[in-house]
């Protein structure tokens, strides 16, 4: 099959960038959209121009690594699949396809469609993490969890963190990736003693960091690849009021001393 793409070339972060067109003549069905992207690098190699640049890893939808926004969807068309899962059988013969970075302030274009995206690591570090020393690996019932938690838990820590919900958000709100998080240590007992401290500080760096707010508009959660929830998000909001009113001074009762 033949596809005509145009593609986000941005030699780094002071380059404004420009959409380039490439013509590959001879596409395989059965290869992915990376395995793809890596044939025309070899034959631009073979040019003697410069590869076009993106971020990739395990290329087994587990990473979240491969993150770019294909024909304005981030990880393309097909839904619960990232980048190095689509194929180009979802393509049609001679389809113009048009491949941009994630666009969002708190990821900057890095070069081409590698963006940083250590805004994440920093709001992990924030608080994305249980700090108690527990020793060995305890017994597995031990500590009792009930199934619907058990659940709950396990459906948020699917997320990746490939930022696709930036991607998506008119907002670039980070608010489902943060939820993610923050619901993943919410409903196991592990994670409470730190509950409050957790959702103040990663929702501070998510804030500073520069990522906006969320509207409801589900984009997030439409391209997730995980599938992840918006209900993290109101878990999320739930928390941090509840940090909020914790962390509270008590209010002065009329009548005490000054």
């Amino acid at each position: 099959m033949r596809v005509k793409l145009h593609i986000w070339r941005q030699k780094d972060a002071s380059d404004a960038g420009r959409m380039v067109t490439y013509e590959l003549p001879n596409v395989s069905e059965h290869m992915s959209f990376l395995e793809m992207l890596d044939v025309l690098n070899e034959s631009l190699l073979q040019k003697g121009e410069d590869p076009v640049a993106f971020d990739h890893d395990c290329r087994e939808g587990i990473c979240g690594a491969c993150g770019m926004v294909i024909n304005g969807v981030p990880h393309g068309p097909d839904p619960l699949t990232t980048t190095c899962q689509l194929h180009m059988r979802r393509f049609q013969d001679g389809e113009e396809i048009y491949v941009e970075p994630w666009r969002a302030r708190a990821f900057p274009v890095i070069k081409d469609l590698i963006v940083d995206r250590s805004a994440f690591d920093r709001i992990m570090q924030a608080g994305g993490y249980i700090s108690v020393n527990t020793g060995s690996a305890p017994d597995g019932n031990a500590i009792l969890v009930g199934k619907v938690e058990a659940e709950r838990a396990m459906d948020a820590a699917a997320c990746i963190g490939c930022g696709a919900c930036v991607a998506a958000c008119k907002n670039a709100s980070a608010m489902l990736f943060v939820g993610a998080k923050v619901s993943q240590f919410k409903h196991l007992p592990q994670g409470r003693p730190e509950r409050v401290q957790r959702v103040l500080n990663m929702v501070r760096q998510m804030d500073a960091e520069g990522f906006g707010n969320c509207t409801n508009y589900y984009e997030c959660q439409a391209v997730c690849p995980k599938g992840i929830d918006v209900r993290v998000i109101a878990e999320m909001n739930r928390e941090l009021l509840r940090a909020e009113i914790a962390a509270e001074p008590p209010h002065a009762v009329a009548g005490d001393a000054a």
